[in-house]
């Protein structure tokens, strides 16, 4: 199963809960790249930032889920 990045944040409080509200949804949700962000000062921004990544399947829920978090 693919899975693809929903959000990108440049720390790890803002993926860990953007994740949260997922996983709450039943969104298979997962954090990947937190480590290496935070193996260095600044190195999220190299990295591309700390990805919240959910199966291909639920990419769209998930998606939509974000943006209406983000409006309220």
């Amino acid at each position: 199963m693919d899975r693809v990045t929903v959000y990108t944040a440049f720390n790890p409080t803002t993926a860990q809960i953007v994740c949260s509200r997922l996983l709450t949804a039943g969104i298979h949700a997962s954090v990947e790249g937190e480590a290496a962000a935070l193996s260095m000062e600044g190195y999220s921004l190299s990295t591309g930032g700390i990805r919240v990544q959910v199966p291909e399947a639920e990419a769209s829920a998930a998606r939509a889920l974000i943006e209406a978090d983000e409006k309220t």
